[in-house]
Formats: C-alpha cells, structure tokens, sequence
C-alpha cells in the first residue's frame, strides 16, 4: 500500500522516533503491526501504561488498513506526547522513595518473592517475561535478595540519553 504522506525527518528527536520504528518494520515499508507499540515506545525509554498504549493506537491506526500503524501518523503523534513528557520514567530518587515505602523497616533490600508478588499483582502487571529479565538484573546471586539502592545504580549505569532530552531542543 502505498501512502501519499512522505514522511519528513527534521529534528534529532524524530529521527531517534523514526529509528526505533524502522527497527520494528519489518517488511520495509514504513507500518509496523499494532501490536509493536509498546516495544517501541519501551525501546525509546518511554514507561506507557497499557492506557496510553491503545489510545496511541487508536490515535494512529488507518481505518482501512487496521492492525498497522504507518510511520507518517505515529511519527507527530508520538513527538507531540513526548514533547508534553507523556509516559516518562521516574527518576532516580522517586523510585529509591518507591522502595523505601516497600521497606518500612529500612533493611535496605527486598526479598525476591516479595517483589516478585508486587510486580505481577500491583498496579500494571509484569509479565513474567519482563518479570524474570527485571529479576536477572536486580536479585543479589550471593543473598537471593533485592538490594534496591545498588539496583537503581545498575539501572542508572545502563540508561543512555534519554528521548525526554531531545524535546527541549
């Protein structure tokens, strides 16, 4: 199918969008399947609920071609709620308050199977495939827990510029 739109690249921030896509088309011709949303957004370091998902979709899907979603609509949609900090991560020090609010008694860690439980039972469940890649990084092989302050520093450690600082510019 071929669209009339061209799609026009004009700042580091599009680019960076119009690169993750590209990673997801897999037939070349600037769509993606619904059903990549989320990991595209994931892979930009974005943090959308489940709700921001599907109102994204619904905001950018062609009524005629439904289950795919082309570049030229994605593209403006998904700068404007960046540009406006829609589904940015939480920074360093509300996570480490996070956890503190999980440690009531100030140990310094949590313990596998309760994390375990929080993440898949509270507020937007894991799966237990993110579950278990969340788990390979965070639980201390020597005690089998999750010393949250070293965890965040790992997190910290691997997170590359963030997609949130190509919208001031």
């Amino acid at each position: 199918m071929e669209f009339e739109n061209p799609v026009i690249i004009s700042n580091d921030l599009e680019k960076r969008i119009a690169e993750a896509f590209s990673m997801f088309d897999h037939i070349g011709n600037k769509t993606v399947d619904v059903r990549e949303v989320g990991t595209i957004l994931r892979f930009l370091g974005c943090t959308p609920t489940e709700q921001d998902i599907n109102e994204i979709i619904s905001a950018t899907e062609f009524e005629d071609t439904r289950g795919t979603i082309h570049l030229s609509r994605f593209l403006p949609h998904v700068c404007h709620l960046l540009t406006e900090r829609k589904m940015e991560p939480a920074s360093p020090e509300k996570l480490l308050e996070a956890f503190k609010v999980l440690d009531p008694d100030g140990k310094g860690f949590l313990t596998k199977e309760f994390m375990s439980k929080i993440m898949m039972e509270e507020g937007e469940p894991f799966t237990q495939e993110e579950l278990d890649e969340m788990m390979a990084i965070a639980v201390d092989a020597q005690t089998g827990n999750i010393s949250y302050e070293y965890y965040l520093n790992q997190l910290m450690c691997k997170t590359k510029e963030s997609i949130y600082e190509l919208t001031t510019n």
